[in-house]
């Protein structure tokens, strides 16, 4: 009997060839995004009038409003990925504000921004022991550290400021003395010849070199470094031993703890970088923003820091994609008031059109009907109107929030065991 041998070649596995174009679709998916998102703006640039939408000096005040949000979702993604909710951000980032204020005016704002990591990891720390060592609810001890650190810095500030030395030379119970200058700054050549290509108004290619002009002048070092965090992030988050370890125990920390991992060791690293990351968003409020700690500086950042990290769907680039918005919206309102806040309205309705016909695709009528109802009415709002009034400008960043996370609900995955409370053992 004769066996017959199969001598044909396996080919490679079909999961490998999907999961690359998957990858690749996503990525051009994001670019057709970018390119739509582009287009629909220069257009409303163009119908509007408003040349402030994409000017050098919009983009240059939304990447600096962007970085301390940026910079406080970041560290919301390192503490939920390890499994700990983490609401004590803005506390974290005020703590930040007061000791890079604190020391920046005393000595060099670089010491000043090291005072300000260093003060987030304590207000960190004080999160980690709680919910970590004590089983403390996570939300609770969240809301437990914004106030402890408000508290304390109002104190310290009355203790630190108001006298002295301090007092001489600026400082008050709310406010410490000037700090020296964080240097910045311009790529020599490229900036001016941006500018002059903006100053043209020409449709997409003066957008694209406001946008790219304002990514190259009077740029902060601290935004560099900033940059250098989301990557790094990305790389040893995702692309190393101790990422996949980290991230088990978000996920599945009794699983983790069978493999070997030390998953108390891990959470504490993942909420103490937390904390690092939110001071550090908080020292750049107060030694590149203002050069002076204020009280009331983080303005809720650190909440909208946490909505941008939902937004993102906990991944570094979703992450920055969603801080960059928020910066933009708040660049507006202060720079250009109600005028530009107007033309904004038109893409809105335009954007809000698209939603609506892509729900009416995918048979959610009743969403498609929301969205156009509420299409109809800004489109009214903006036809009869030629600004938006003030309160309104002020809450744009706030909206811009609220209408953010309200569309990206339906895709959002959290780690599973984010927020859960671990014992070591409990699985056995």
């Amino acid at each position: 009997m004769s066996v017959t041998t199969d001598t044909t070649t396996t080919p490679p596995p079909a999961g490998v060839k999907r999961g690359n174009l998957k990858r690749k679709a996503s990525l051009a998916q994001i670019l057709l995004i970018v390119a739509g998102a582009l287009l629909l703006v220069s257009a409303v640039r163009m119908i509007t009038g408003a040349d402030q939408l994409t000017s050098g000096g919009q983009i240059s005040a939304a990447l600096g409003l962007a970085v301390p949000i940026g910079l406080a979702g970041l560290a919301g993604l390192w503490s939920e990925r390890a499994g700990v909710v983490n609401i004590g951000l803005e506390g974290m980032m005020i703590l930040g504000t007061f000791g890079a204020g604190w020391i920046g005016w005393q000595t060099s704002p670089w010491l000043g921004l090291l005072a300000g990591v260093g003060f987030g990891v304590l207000g960190g720390l004080v999160h980690a022991v709680a919910t970590i060592t004590f089983g403390v609810d996570h939300i609770v001890s969240g809301v437990a550290v914004n106030l402890l650190a408000l508290g304390a810095t109002q104190y310290m500030a009355k203790l630190f400021f108001n006298e002295g030395d301090a007092a001489t030379k600026g400082g008050n119970p709310k406010q410490s003395p000037p700090s020296d200058e964080l240097p910045s700054f311009t790529v020599p050549g490229l900036s001016s010849g941006l500018q002059s290509i903006e100053k043209h108004h020409w449709f997409l290619v003066s957008d694209l070199a406001g946008i790219l002009g304002g990514l190259v002048t009077h740029v902060s070092w601290v935004t560099v470094l900033a940059v250098a965090l989301f990557v790094g992030t990305w790389w040893l988050l995702w692309k190393t031993a101790f990422g996949l370890r980290l991230r088990s125990c978000g996920e599945n920390p009794v699983a983790a703890e069978s493999l070997g991992v030390n998953v108390y060791s891990y959470k504490y690293a993942a909420v103490a970088v937390s904390g690092g990351l939110a001071g550090l968003g908080g020292a750049f409020l107060a030694l590149v923003t203002s050069h002076i700690y204020l009280e009331g500086q983080t303005g809720g950042r650190g909440y909208i820091g946490l909505a941008a990290m939902i937004f993102g769907n906990w991944r570094p680039g979703g992450l920055a994609m969603g801080a960059g918005l928020f910066g933009f919206s708040d660049a507006l309102q202060l720079r250009n008031g109600g005028e530009t806040v107007h033309a904004l309205l038109l893409l809105l309705v335009v954007l809000l059109g698209l939603l609506a016909a892509w729900k009416a695709y995918r048979k959610a009528m009743i969403q498609a009907v929301v969205s156009a109802v509420i299409a109809a009415v800004i489109l009214v709002w903006y036809l009869m109107t030629d600004t938006v009034p003030s309160d309104f400008v002020g809450a744009t960043p706030y909206v811009v929030t609220l209408l953010v996370l309200s569309l990206s609900a339906q895709r959002l995955r959290m780690p599973k065991a984010d927020g859960m409370r671990y014992r070591k053992g409990q699985g056995k």
